[in-house]
């Protein structure tokens, strides 16, 4: 049986509220939490949901109920050999008792059966492999129990190591023992040696060489058969495709094609030559033509220009001379402008200076204004100052401690409600009269028409025309003395604060809030006269004492004077301007001036170069006639050596064409013939191998080896069956053979002993014959008592115990799944990495599931991490 997955609802700390774990899987889980986490309440739902009746409340359902009551609902998820199963109990209200089939969600048992369903998972309830595997928080299973507790699990022991030695029990007697334990002995010495090796020269070595011999030979017949076929399909294709290669009709096309792409290529290389000299005989005479029409061109350019030059030139003598007078005008103005700027720039200093002069009068006048001012705000900076202190000391005297008036006033409120609880606790008068009744007096005062009015101790009723009624409350006086301290701290209060009551604290407070607020208007008045503060106006005020007084009244007019220096600004710019006007104009009459003398220079120059290719003027006609006839006839030529490259041109054939199909032809017959030969190269020597390999008969040793190595492969398989059904028996017979003891407690070592060895290097437990638990630990040469073992040695071996049963029962065929809470508390660090390679090593077929806080050490553990997540019955769970 394995667990795949618990829920709870309402149980314990889950008041109300459910919690699911799934995905509990095989081998390590781990479910590591903090305390109050709801490990142990897991725990303890799993062990009741497989030992505690639903119908049933016993003290572990008890346990189970939360404080607030409801009934708890345990679910699980299992699966066994039959198939997976989901069981659910509820407790006390709407109990029930459930066991439904996963995989097609059919009810199996519901109430009885399904209880009957669980018992049987179990086999025995908490005396079944289940009570013997859980560990409880806080339990070992070494500690001293009660007799029944003890007894009960020693019986599971018991029984379970009786199942375990059953088939050994029928063949535990003396001489029929001996005789079969040496007839064991010689068959396996006659197979094998000590050590479980055949044996040299025996039957089971030789047939062992026997197989290995043949599955040799067997493997390399294959292989030479592999290859026969190979080299068969191989000179078939090769075959095939020379006979392709090697038909006539085949062969003959390939060198026609070869024939007929020369001859092509042969021609068309001709008539490139041909063309190539056609076109630089065409070239020629274009270049040729070209040249006597440029020269012709030029001859009747340079006729037709030499007159208009001589027009030119004397158009360039009268523009030089007119720019050289506007060049001498441009001169004179630009002195003129130099002249206005410089009288104008005097006039504007003098200006600037005069209004220097009396903007300095005027700044010292200025000075000595503000200076008189800042001494009037100093003054009054001086006066604001005093009034804000002697604001601060009236504050001082008038401001209440922080809290204060609070604190009066929540004792003037306890006062009042507690004389309130007082006064409704007094007894108390009320009177409703008849009409024309007479008055009642309370204590000599009138009592009033509805008037409630009470009284301590006694009061005297006057009833007119009956006399006095006295009542008596009868009560004992109050022990509540709370009042009378309050009262006793408001007194005390009000004397602190000197005040007499709540309201002349209150105005002591409004008082307090008015100066307050003077005293900012204060603090604001003085920041507005003294921003920086008194000590930086002081300091201004010093500073600007006698300053301006050397400074004469101003006599000018600033006004005036600034119109002044206006005025001769604007004569500077307009002068400045003029000044800016007439340079670009002498600058561009000196360009225009430029200008001119070049073009005159270039037109002279020009002229010798036209009358050095005219020539005379009288030989220039026939000399224009002479090129006109060399341009024609050299047409006439460049026009027939242009129709006879055409001629050539449209009659020749692409030579790169004709050339790749050349190539193309003689590569297909050059890899024909070769083809071929390699074809032939290779046939021989497929023929060679395989007329070797027919000879050899191959196949049929190959079958026959296939059917030998079978027959022996069979033999040594039989031998090898035999030796370990010998070692068996001969290990059985060897276990019978011992003390009864060690009958039934072999298996449990057997299990126990390589666990230890991952605690110490040498140890060995013995185990009480009463009991069946670990008595004695020996190691280091020395033995044990296992009480007296500290706590932590003493959990360990109770773990590596129960982990040993585990196997026993999984071999056994009863699985069942370890489950430990919190069983590993006093390991050290050491130690409880060895525990977690114990739980591990065991886990390889087994399901292990572990509940722990310590979270940092269980850290190291690995496994499958759990955890918990909320979860509503009905709400729905995975299948």
């Amino acid at each position: 049986m394995k667990i795949s997955a618990l829920r709870l609802f309402n149980v314990k700390r889950f008041a109300g509220r459910g919690v699911a774990i799934e995905g509990i899987g095989d081998g390590v889980n781990v479910l590591c939490a903090v305390n109050e986490f709801g490990k142990s309440t897991s725990f303890e739902a799993l062990h009741a949901l497989f030992f505690q009746p639903h119908s049933g409340t016993p003290g572990d359902v008890q346990r189970l109920r939360p404080y607030s009551g409801g009934s708890p609902l345990v679910e699980a998820d299992i699966s066994t050999g039959a198939g997976r199963y989901r069981l659910t109990k509820q407790y006390y209200g709407g109990r029930f008792a459930r066991v439904t089939d996963l995989a097609t969600g059919r009810l199996l048992a519901q109430a009885d059966e399904a209880e009957a369903f669980i018992a049987g998972l179990i086999r025995g309830g908490t005396a079944g492999p289940a009570g013997l595997l859980w560990v409880r928080q806080g339990l070992t299973g070494i500690e001293k129990r009660s007799k029944s507790e003890e007894d009960s699990e020693k019986q599971v022991r018991a029984s379970l190591l009786e199942s375990v030695q059953g088939e050994v029990e029928a063949v535990t007697g003396g001489r029929r023992m001996a005789e079969i334990m040496a007839a064991t002995q010689a068959a396996l010495a006659d197979l094998v040696t000590a050590t479980g090796r055949p044996k040299a020269g025996g039957r089971y070595a030789a047939a062992l060489d026997a197989r290995d011999a043949l599955i040799e030979q067997e493997q390399r017949l294959a292989a030479d058969v592999r290859a026969l076929r190979e080299a068969l399909d191989r000179r078939a294709q090769a075959l095939k495709r020379l006979a392709e290669l090697e038909q006539q009709e085949e062969r003959q096309a390939r060198h026609r094609a070869v024939e007929s792409a020369q001859a092509a290529f042969d021609a068309a290389k001709a008539q490139g030559e041909a063309l190539r000299a056609a076109e630089a005989e065409a070239g020629l005479a274009r270049e040729r033509r070209d040249a006597a029409e440029r020269e012709l061109t030029a001859y009747r350019n340079v006729l037709a220009t030499a007159q208009a030059h001589a027009a030119a030139r004397g158009e360039a003598e009268q523009r030089r001379a007119a720019a050289v007078a506007r060049r001498q005008s441009a001169g004179a103005e630009l002195q003129r402008a130099q002249a206005e700027l410089i009288a104008a720039e005097a006039a504007e200093e003098a200006a600037r200076q005069r209004l220097a002069r009396a903007e300095a009068a005027w700044t010292a006048r200025e000075a000595r204004a503000r200076q008189a001012a800042l001494a009037e705000r100093l003054a009054a900076a001086e006066a604001a100052r005093q009034a804000l202190e002697a604001a601060d000391a009236a504050l001082a005297l008038a401001r209440l401690p922080p809290g204060s008036l609070d604190e009066l006033q929540a004792l003037e409120i306890d006062i009042a409600k507690r004389r309130a609880v007082e006064e409704a606790a007094r007894p108390s008068v009320t009177i409703e009269y008849a009409p024309g009744a007479a008055p009642i007096l309370m204590d000599a005062v009138p009592l009033g028409e509805g008037e409630e009015r009470g009284y301590d101790g006694q009061a005297r009723l006057t009833l007119p025309g009956l006399g006095t009624l006295t009542l008596r409350s009868n009560r004992a006086a109050p022990a509540d003395s709370r009042l009378k301290e309050a009262q006793a701290r408001h007194r005390a209060l009000l004397a602190s604060l000197g005040v007499d009551d709540l309201a002349a604290a209150r105005a002591r407070q409004m008082r307090a809030q008015q100066i307050e607020t003077e005293r900012r208007e204060g603090q604001a008045r003085l920041a507005v006269l003294a921003p920086e503060g008194l000590a930086r106006l002081r300091a201004e005020v010093a500073a600007g004492a006698g300053l301006g007084a050397e400074r004469p009244e101003p006599e000018d007019d600033p006004a005036a004077l600034r119109a002044a220096l206006a005025a001769a600004e604007e004569r500077r710019a307009l002068a400045r301007q003029a000044l800016r006007a007439a340079e670009p104009l002498r600058a561009r009459a000196d360009e225009a001036f430029v200008e001119a003398e070049t073009a005159l220079a270039g037109l002279k120059a020009e002229h010798a170069q036209i009358e050095a290719l005219l020539g005379p003027e009288d030989a220039r006609p026939a000399r224009a006639d002479a090129l006109a006839r060399r341009r024609d006839e050299l047409q006439r030529l460049f026009t027939d050596a242009e129709a006879q490259m055409q001629r050539h041109r449209a009659g020749a054939v692409d030579l790169a064409t004709a050339e790749a199909a050349l190539r193309r032809a003689r590569s297909v017959e050059e890899a024909a013939t070769r083809e071929a030969a390699t074809l032939r190269e290779t046939l021989a020597g497929l023929n060679a191998q395989i007329g070797t390999r027919s000879d050899e008969a191959v196949e049929e040793m190959w079958g026959e080896a296939k059917e030998a190595l079978a027959a022996a492969t069979a033999r040594a398989e039989g031998f090898k069956a035999e030796v370990r059904v010998l070692q068996r028996l001969a290990s059985a017979l060897e276990a019978a053979r011992a003390q009864a003891r060690d009958l039934y407690l072999r298996p449990v070592m057997a299990e126990l002993s390589p666990l230890l060895g991952l605690l110490f290097d040498d140890a060995a437990i013995t185990f009480d014959d009463r009991t069946l638990l670990p008595q004695t630990l020996r190691r280091n040469g020395h033995e044990e008592e296992v009480e007296r073992l500290s706590g932590g040695m003493r959990e360990q071996l109770s773990v590596l115990t129960r982990l040993a049963f585990a196997r026993l029962l999984a071999r056994d065929g009863r699985p069942a799944p370890v489950i430990l809470d919190d069983a590993l508390v006093y390991s050290d660090d050491d130690r409880i990495e060895r525990m977690f390679d114990a739980l591990h090593r065991q886990s390889r077929d087994q399901q292990i599931i572990v509940f722990s806080c310590r979270q940092r050490a269980f850290q190291k553990l690995g496994g499958h991490v759990l955890a918990m997540t909320d979860w509503q019955p009905g709400a729905g769970t995975p299948t």
